[in-house]
């Protein structure tokens, strides 16, 4: 254990990981140059391997894996348990070079063109700062206002005389990271929240498991660094941290109803972290859904089940490598989920990283051996 204090021996959140995830969502990542935050990564990892054991490595993609043998001494091999957290947030690509410092662009990942116009972005390494422009509304037809403007009618604005933009440099939102009260708000909390959880993990993993962690790449664009990792690692099982959309703002059924509560949502802030069920591209594997639920329950951390439905994380990917792996992914909510500036709650994220540690912490051989 490090010395931050604990609560029956469970993680809390202080200011050391809240200035991490500062850093981390502050740094530009976007899928396919990831290189930022991969740096940071590693050199958080580095002296909790060299220290006390184990093996780093970057792969072809980029994903860095990192090995933690088990520390405790039992009868028989431990569990081999892989853990992801993808480093890569959604963003744009620059594509074309109109001269006076207007440049094309293309999204990378899943993005609202609703939520972009006139927005500040950092282009490149160097976050050359940037705003995506659009006909102002002054000018538009009145059809035109009714709908999201159309890629090819937004430019991103740099000023004339900027010769460090090139074309394939990445851009993401210019929203710096902020703590209001109990909550965080940031640009890439999807998935730097699971990131600051897998490093804290492989600085004190549980001593009862082989910790295989994989800071994946390229999640936002169809899972790709999660499938070599998984095929690298070939685990017992694994588990995806991520983040998830916490639709529980006020519908217009609610506030026609007289109620306050969404209730057609998939998960909410302040009601822990959530377990998936299924989503678009996974159906969890029951044993572990149980495991993870009976571990909140015993250790009284609070949970939600994700309601199924759409999107998905990296164990689409990971629970079909091989032979089969059994996969369960794990989420903190966050509001306004692929937007420039999303909201997530301290306490969510706190026990999301709880449950973590609890669930590695209680894993045996019978948790498999289990009928499914």
């Amino acid at each position: 254990m490090n010395p931050q204090s604990r609560e029956n021996d469970l993680p809390v959140i202080h200011d050391e990981q809240i200035n991490l995830l500062e850093r981390l969502c502050n740094a530009c990542a976007v899928s396919g140059d990831e290189g930022e935050v991969r740096l940071i990564v590693l050199e958080q990892v580095r002296a909790a391997v060299s220290s006390r054991g184990g093996e780093i490595k970057s792969d072809a993609l980029g994903n860095v894996l990192v090995t933690r043998p088990a520390s405790a001494s039992g009868q028989g091999a431990p569990l081999r348990v892989m853990v992801a957290a993808h480093m890569d947030e959604i963003g744009f690509m620059i594509t074309q070079d109109e001269d006076k410092g207007y440049y094309r662009f293309d999204t990378v990942g899943g993005i609202d063109l609703r939520t972009i116009a006139g927005k500040p972005v950092w282009i490149g390494h160097d976050h050359i700062p940037g705003v995506i422009g659009v006909k102002a509304i002054h000018l538009l037809q009145p059809d035109e206002r009714s709908r999201a403007p159309s890629l090819d009618s937004l430019r991103i604005d740099v000023g004339p005389g900027n010769s460090k933009v090139k074309l394939g440099d990445r851009a993401t939102f210019a929203t710096p990271f902020a703590r209001l009260g109990p909550s965080l708000r940031a640009k890439a909390l999807d998935n730097r929240l699971g990131v600051a959880i897998l490093i804290e993990l492989v600085k004190n993993p549980p001593p009862n498991i082989e910790l295989l962690a994989a800071f994946t790449v390229q999640e936002e664009v169809g899972l790709r660094g999660a499938r070599v990792a998984a095929y690298h690692f070939n685990p017992d099982l694994a588990i995806a941290l991520d983040s998830t959309p916490a639709y529980d703002m006020p519908s217009q059924e609610d506030l026609d109803a007289g109620r306050v509560e969404n209730t057609t949502y998939n998960s909410r802030l302040d009601h822990g972290p959530a377990i998936y069920l299924a989503d678009s591209s996974t159906i969890s594997d029951p044993r572990l859904v149980r495991h993870m639920a009976d571990t909140a329950e015993a250790r009284g951390i609070p949970y939600q089940f994700r309601q199924p439905g759409g999107g998905g994380t990296d164990a689409g990917a990971i629970h079909k490598t091989r032979a089969g792996i059994p996969s369960i992914s794990i989420s903190t909510p966050v509001r306004y989920f692929h937007t420039p500036a999303s909201i997530a709650r301290i306490s969510d994220w706190q026990h999301t990283w709880a449950l973590v540690y609890a669930a590695l912490g209680s894993l045996t051989p019978a948790v498999l051996s289990a009928e499914r």
